[in-house]
């Protein structure tokens, strides 16, 4: 383990509150948080004045394009780039290539995670229309594996499953949480006959539209209903879907939640012709109202997690024409530094980023000993200097494919050191390559 870690003076952001305190880290854990700590000892510190000291970013859903895809970015690349934008775990799908629909197959990528991966880090087994056995396999690494993912919609990896006997079979039988893609197909193939013609990327939210996603929603709803399955819908991306969701009741509580993108908090349909086909991404960017539907529901604990969604292409493959450019964008760097912009804006407070990007993952995937400043929690940590700005340039971006929709674009708060798992990876735009994050483990 790394030498004792003493973060001084911090501001601390945990569980709806801040106040200001020093941190002690041992053995990769949280040792002690109080007024001021003398170690007693030996210790590498770090003067964190005038700085917010909060639990490190938990994103569910990622795309790092390894096997198969490793032009685009591969699982080492990717977790750099996400603890340099002070995300600590990451869960990442299935639809590589060869898909990971076997025990085999996703165990290679957790292999590999744990010898490339600076970041800690869980996979989804992937769910295809002839694979049920293995996937109920799964059942048995409850502790070892965040979920199940299902295509309830097509998008990158053709691994749409449309199969109503392998779904309900799936959500009947599972033990793990499901988490969905939800866009329904016969809407979606029906829209692209009404815009044949359609040779730009504002037609992609009218292909790719509101009642494509409700109708999956609502069906992969009914089907968690129906066998009391805990459910967990990814990038919710319309106000219609909302409908689907409460907040009468904790998340602990929950079995059905659901997860909004920071794109679609971000961008709308408007920022097609600026954009283009580099922000074509499934679900689509919709309409301003959809957006603003989205921010209302986040703040009122209807959307329970902020995540990124991160499916980079290289800048080539997205420069292509609509219709041939590949759905997805690169996120998973700056993530953070959008919601620290909205908190600035006096749209959301720092302790609801934090909810929702930390705590609330951690909650909802039930992940041990993670997601809070906590003492006897894994020291997963992020620390940001709020006064000063970070502007996304090409020589910054730590993405494979090496560019971002966000360039040019000025943050007011920047990500200063990173720590996963007690060792520090991410110091004053350096990431330290020499040590490897954990496998999440989770409440059976």
């Amino acid at each position: 383990m790394a030498q004792p870690l003493l973060i001084k003076n911090a501001t601390l952001i945990n569980e709806g509150r801040q106040w200001q305190a020093d941190l002690l880290v041992k053995n990769g854990r949280i040792e002690k948080i109080a007024a001021q700590i003398d170690p007693g000892g030996a210790v590498h510190e770090i003067d964190a004045t005038g700085k917010w000291l909060m639990p490190g970013v938990i994103d569910d859903q990622v795309h790092f394009r390894e096997p198969g895809l490793t032009h685009k970015a591969t699982i080492g690349s990717e977790a750099r780039a996400a603890v340099a934008g002070g995300t600590t775990s990451f869960m990442e799908m299935p639809n590589t290539n060869p898909p990971a629909t076997t025990q085999e197959l996703l165990e290679q990528k957790y292999d590999r995670a744990a010898a490339t991966s600076v970041a800690n880090y869980s996979f989804f087994m992937g769910v295809a229309n002839d694979n049920v056995e293995e996937v109920l396999k799964t059942n048995a690494k409850k502790r070892d594996v965040c979920g199940i993912k299902i295509f309830m919609g097509s998008s990158t990896g053709n691994m749409l499953v449309d199969n109503y006997v392998t779904l309900n079979k799936i959500f009947g039988d599972t033990e793990l949480l499901i988490a969905t893609h939800c866009e329904d197909e016969r809407i979606i193939k029906a829209n692209k006959e009404l815009y044949a013609d359609a040779d730009n990327a504002s037609f992609h939210p009218l292909i790719r539209n509101e009642e494509a996603c409700f109708e999956s929603s609502f069906s992969a709803v009914q089907l968690a209903k129906q066998h009391n399955t805990r459910l967990h819908i990814l990038h919710i991306s319309t106000e219609r879907e909302l409908q689907l969701f409460t907040n009468m009741f904790p998340l602990k509580d929950k079995r059905i939640t659901c997860e909004v993108c920071v794109h679609h908090l971000h961008f709308t349909a408007d920022d097609y012709a600026r954009l283009g086909t580099l922000i074509q991404c499934n679900p689509a960017i919709k309409a301003p109202h959809h957006k603003e539907a989205l921010w209302k529901a986040l703040l009122d604990d209807r959307l329970d997690i902020i995540a990124t969604d991160h499916a980079p292409h290289t800048r080539e493959e997205k420069q292509l024409p609509y219709g041939k450019a590949p759905s997805g964008l690169p996120l998973v760097q700056h993530s953070l530094q959008m919601m620290l912009h909205y908190v600035k804006e006096g749209r959301i407070s720092l302790e609801k980023v934090v909810e929702k990007m930390c705590h609330a993952p951690a909650e909802c995937f039930r992940i041990e000993e993670r997601g809070y400043l906590r003492e006897g929690y894994w020291a997963d940590l992020v620390l940001v200097d709020p006064n000063t700005s970070y502007t996304v340039e090409k020589n910054n971006i730590l993405y494979h494919c090496g560019w971002s929709p966000l360039e040019g674009n000025t943050f007011p708060a920047t990500v200063s050191h990173t720590i996963v798992s007690g060792n520090v990876v991410f110091e004053n735009g350096k990431v330290n390559d020499s040590t490897r994050g954990m496998r999440l483990q989770f409440q059976a």
